[in-house]
């Protein structure tokens, strides 16, 4: 615990000259490492040079910074409450998942009536050389939705057959208990991608379940806590054999339509908490240079 000189210096400013100093390369000439572990040599940290104004313009700086934080936790709170409408939205529309029977107009059967097949991806040794073929792995799976960031790539030629389709259903059935049985829609966010065998991949009849509609199903929390009940324990992991989970039974509506109407609700959802993460995502952006820019002196906040 560090105590500055409040003479000298404002615990609120000091707290964001720390938090810069941990994000600058000017931090690695104070780590050690030992037994593995990363720790700062504390004493010559202690003796690194700051940029110290005069205590009115440090308070003005916090001041200013605050705002920005605040502004900050008012869009995390917004993108939070709509997370929350988008769950509710989800559990109302599916709510024959916890139903006895299904209501009018829906049917429950076995998922692999709809789901013909399932396949498993490629177990060829992964490198970092994007001259390779593009591999998502579970990590790439993440809220329902494929992130293309930290890829892996295969350096051998893949089956024709084992390339990602756009509407391509990608289920997670290697994991920890908590991430087993996520699940995405692939929709081409890259040319000539596969995906990894921890993933599987699931092939809808489009002529009665829409891959849209079979992920949310698949991200349901009751469907979640169904594919845990039959996934078996492995060493550190969790695993779900596809036969079982195409055993499983699924309530969809008949209707393709009532099944896009589901989606549209869903999927407006999604494009306002994508908006507003866009914004979030601006705002730290600038609340950061802002902050370098104070601490350096390259911007000065006037007084009263």
């Amino acid at each position: 615990m560090l105590r500055p000189n409040q003479k000298l210096v404002d615990a609120g400013y000091l707290r964001h000259v720390l938090v810069s100093l941990y994000r600058s390369p000017a931090i690695w000439r104070y780590q050690q490492q030992t037994t593995g572990l990363v720790n700062l040599k504390l004493n010559d940290y202690l003796e690194h040079p700051l940029l110290v104004p005069p205590l009115g313009e440090q308070r003005r700086i916090v001041d200013v910074v605050r705002g920005y934080a605040d502004a900050e936790r008012g869009i995390e709170a917004l993108i939070a409450k709509l997370r929350s409408v988008r769950q509710g939205a989800l559990l109302a529309s599916l709510e024959a998942v916890a139903r006895t029977e299904p209501p009018p107009g829906w049917v429950r059967l076995p998922l692999k009536d709809v789901v013909p097949a399932a396949e498993y991806g490629i177990s060829e040794a992964l490198d970092r050389d994007a001259g390779g073929v593009p591999v998502l792995r579970m990590n790439n799976i993440q809220g329902g939705r494929v992130q293309v960031g930290e890829l892996r790539y295969c350096p051998v030629a893949v089956p024709e057959r084992l390339y990602l389709r756009q509407g391509d259903v990608l289920f997670n059935r290697t994991n920890s208990i908590d991430h087993i049985g996520k699940a995405a829609l692939w929709r081409d966010e890259l040319p000539g991608a596969t995906f990894a065998s921890y993933l599987v991949r699931l092939n809808p009849d489009v002529r009665r379940v829409l891959p849209e509609y079979l992920v949310e199903w698949l991200m349901h929390p009751v469907i979640r806590q169904r594919v845990r009940a039959i996934s078996t324990v492995a060493v550190q992991q969790v695993n779900v054999n596809p036969s079982r989970l195409r055993n499983m039974e699924i309530d969809l509506p008949e209707s393709l339509d009532e099944q896009r109407e589901i989606i549209a609700t869903l999927e407006a959802c999604d494009a306002q908490i994508a908006r507003e993460s866009q914004e979030l995502d601006k705002l730290r952006k600038l609340k950061q240079g802002l902050v370098d820019d104070l601490l350096s002196g390259r911007v000065k906040v006037m007084g009263p």
